[in-house]
């Protein structure tokens, strides 16, 4: 069984925030498959299910997107889990694959890696850097420009195709076919 995992916040206000772009994914690939929605509070997220594939949205908010990913993966203990996440460190219109690693600040993945370890695949959605450093926040939470629209599109489609590729390929095939920089 895979667990693929969008980061994002469940706010409406977030909805088309830079750093919603893993909900965003997920969004996608449940209208793509024939999904039965996994209704249990402890799952802290909103949990669908399509043959051996369950795709999770955490409700706990970014900061504590461990605390669902954990409750989930302890009752299904899946084989693999896949986690898309917007990136900071990554030109907008960039798309990058890699297991384990850093959380580079990203307080969603520091949750993760605190509840269940870092060895697990990343799905990196690169974002762009606010111009100054201190706006960090404000710009993850801020929407994506209409400018960036259809490049945003090609990015999750083309995220779409690597992460159905991942549950039966290597990350390196992967990596070398699905990588973006647009």
């Amino acid at each position: 069984m895979t667990l693929i995992v969008g980061l994002g916040n469940p706010d409406f206000k977030y909805k088309n925030n830079r750093h919603n772009v893993g909900f965003m994914v997920i969004d996608k690939l449940i209208n793509d498959h024939n999904c039965t929605h996994i209704n249990k509070a402890a799952f802290k997220g909103e949990l669908y299910k399509s043959k051996n594939i369950l795709f999770l949205k955490p409700y706990t908010y970014m900061n504590l997107s461990g605390e669902s990913v954990r409750a989930v993966s302890d009752y299904y203990k899946p084989d693999q889990i896949i986690v898309i996440h917007d990136d900071l460190d990554l030109p907008f219109g960039t798309l990058r694959y890699k297991k384990g690693g850093g959380h580079g600040g990203h307080n969603g993945l520091r949750s993760i890696d605190s509840h269940i370890g870092k060895e697990y695949i990343r799905v990196r959605i690169g974002i762009g850097k606010p111009d100054n450093k201190d706006d960090v926040a404000n710009f993850v939470l801020s929407d994506f420009p209409k400018s960036q629209k259809n490049t945003l599109e090609e990015i999750i489609d083309t995220s779409l195709k690597a992460i159905k590729g991942l549950i039966n390929e290597e990350l390196s095939t992967i990596s070398s076919k699905y990588t973006l920089k647009v």
